[in-house]
């Protein structure tokens, strides 16, 4: 079994249960089944066959299901794309990735004819239509007429057979090859088989007692492996219904809530904040929830009050990363959730936390967290030494520092590589963030290590405000009362905002791209 033979299993079961809701559409189980067949035959009309790979460089819509689906079906393996990269990363990635066709947006043909020279291996661009004004002057079929590599998706669908049955798949190929963000170097991609993707979604799905009477947010980047596996692949495994936003926006996900009663939403920290934020969020319009995820970030405990405080609905925690296709934990959802938890480990899935040679250490104390289970990636594309280095004696080495309480609950205390070493004493830039977020005028904070000549390095921090009065000092003030001497920022500085990717998780990397280059 693997995501797409569950999904047709499901079309045969409830073939007129809503899959999903998009803007003004809308699709059953039984549609999106016929045009995922439809679209892998289209596909095998163009020559592509099993082994090869395909690019989706999509953002949220149904085009994105059905090429993943579609591909997947007929034994393709998918590299999911942002399709906000610039044309160098995403180049990089198409050439790394050994692409053969891409899927994406009308919107992008500029930048396809801009860079089809550079990618001679490209042989088939297909383009979906995006409703968008900027792209009405465009005509697919003018375009492709001539252009032989340029097709519709709408002719790619046309071509092929509701009734199309792909190849048999093993459960150890690979299925998604996802490129990691690169906080070091250039992106690596990590190899998820049929086993990991549909795992991990069947997995998450239990844990979280998702069910068809579900209706599931879909705004985070479908193109993240959290939206892959937790908003996309779970409830379609469960028969769950998905409303899917093209883009994340308090206003619409308030307006989506009055009409559609949701149950389930995902996102990450500075979602959460955003909807706590918004000054129109009234707490009735998310009365129909009935659990709340977040991943991607480590959510700051004041938030996480806050927001269940004023819109009555828990948030379950969670851990996961790309390699883990993405989910290792989740506060459970029948005993008590710990705030600032990761919770505990899923079905099927093992944690634990070991020191520089890999032995497990003592409750409560801090070392590199470690994860094994049908979830773990295959390895690095094309990076033997890298994937070595990153899956030893079959457990996946994280990077992150964590603990564990008696109870089998984890907490992240920060990025191994983020920690803080100020004259000889560990600073988690996490410890220092609790404690910001905890102040009332603070809406965003950033902690990072800075050079300094006589302790090694100094914490930095950067935050938002939503008090214009607030001062630096007031800020030191303040950390002077929760903060040990040596924890204590060396600088504090004001922003508009901070720098984020596209999930919104915010960026420590940059900053200190931009001080060290100050």
């Amino acid at each position: 079994m693997n995501i797409s033979s569950r999904l047709e299993q499901i079309a045969a079961e409830k073939s007129d249960k809503t899959a999903y809701h998009f803007l003004s559409h809308s699709s059953t189980y039984g549609e999106l089944n016929a045009a995922v067949s439809k679209f892998a035959g289209g596909l095998e009309q163009l020559g592509l066959k099993k082994g090869d790979h395909i690019a989706l460089v999509l953002g949220n819509s149904p085009h994105f299901i059905i090429g993943l689906y579609g591909a997947l079906r007929l034994g393709l393996k998918v590299i999911p794309v942002n399709p906000i990269y610039t044309p160098d990363e995403i180049g990089y990635i198409l050439k790394n990735g050994d692409v053969k066709a891409i899927v994406t947006l009308d919107l992008l043909l500029p930048l396809i004819e801009k860079m089809q020279h550079m990618l001679p291996d490209v042989h088939h661009f297909i383009l979906c239509e995006s409703g968008d004004e900027r792209a009405k002057g465009i005509n697919l079929e003018q375009v492709s007429s001539v252009n032989p590599k340029l097709k519709s998706f709408t002719d790619v669908l046309s071509r092929g057979d509701m009734n199309f049955k792909g190849p048999e798949m093993d459960e150890e190929e690979v299925a998604i090859i996802l490129y990691t963000s690169g906080t070091t170097g250039k992106p690596k991609g990590a190899m998820l088989t049929h086993k990991n993707i549909f795992s991990n979604a069947m997995d998450v799905g239990s844990y979280l007692k998702m069910n068809e009477e579900d209706r599931v947010i879909t705004a985070l980047p479908m193109f993240h492996v959290f939206c892959l596996t937790v908003v996309l692949n779970a409830p379609l495994m469960t028969g769950a219904t998905l409303l899917i936003v093209p883009r994340f926006s308090p206003k619409e996900i308030f307006a989506l809530s009055k009409t559609f009663q949701p149950t389930v939403f995902a996102g990450v920290p500075t979602m959460y904040n955003f909807l706590y934020q918004y000054p129109e969020g009234n707490p009735e319009d998310l009365s129909s929830l009935r659990l709340c995820i977040s991943g991607g970030a480590s959510l700051p405990v004041a938030l996480l009050k806050n927001f269940e405080k004023k819109f009555n609905v828990m948030i379950s925690e969670g851990y996961g990363l790309s390699e883990a296709s993405p989910v290792t934990c989740f506060n459970p959802l029948d005993r008590p959730r710990k705030p600032g938890s990761i919770g505990t480990s899923i079905m099927n899935v093992e944690n634990k936390v070991v020191d520089e040679l890999g032995d497990e250490v003592p409750v409560g104390q801090v070392g590199e967290l470690i994860v094994k289970g049908p979830n773990v990636m295959k390895g690095y594309y094309q990076m033997e030494e890298e994937s070595a280095a990153t899956i030893r004696d079959g457990w996946l080495y994280t990077g992150d520092l964590a603990r564990m309480d008696e109870e089998g609950y984890f907490f992240i205390v920060d990025r191994k590589k983020e920690l803080i070493i100020v004259g000889g004493y560990n600073v988690y830039p996490r410890e220092v963030e609790e404690v910001l977020y905890n102040h009332p005028s603070i809406v965003e904070a950033a902690v990072i290590g800075v050079p300094h000549p006589e302790m090694g390095e100094a914490v930095s921090c950067y935050i938002v405000r939503n008090d214009p009065s607030l001062s630096e000092q007031a800020v030191m003030d303040y950390c002077k009362d929760h903060l040990a001497k040596y924890k204590l920022p060396s600088h504090i500085e004001f922003l508009e905002e901070l720098p984020k990717n596209t999930t919104g998780k915010i960026l420590r990397r940059a900053l200190k791209e931009q001080v060290l280059q100050s």
